[in-house]
């Protein structure tokens, strides 16, 4: 799945999940300011993500998205079975 397509999916299901306008939601609009969205709207979205990726979304790497583009990001880096934006590599903590 290419990032324009990873961007396209994203930006249709906030508008279908938080009753949006798409044309209102870009690769730099704001989750939490922008968009309104608060802390369950997000537990909605991450959800409905993972379902979409079929992997578990750490919270950790959540904590760290400000924007769409960011979530598209994360969501990329799941797909191609690297681990999230944000989150240490285990091997690295160790």
């Amino acid at each position: 799945m290419t990032p324009e397509q990873i961007l396209a999916y994203l930006r249709q299901t906030i508008a279908e999940l938080f009753e949006l306008d798409a044309e209102q939601v870009h690769a730099e609009s704001t989750v939490f300011d922008e968009l309104d969205l608060d802390s369950i709207d997000a537990m909605d979205l991450v959800a409905k993500l993972q379902q979409f990726t079929g992997q578990r979304i750490e919270e950790d790497a959540m904590r760290g998205v400000r924007t769409v583009g960011d979530i598209a990001a994360l969501l990329a880096a799941q797909l191609a079975g690297g681990r999230s934006p944000g989150v240490p590599d285990a091997s690295a903590t160790s």
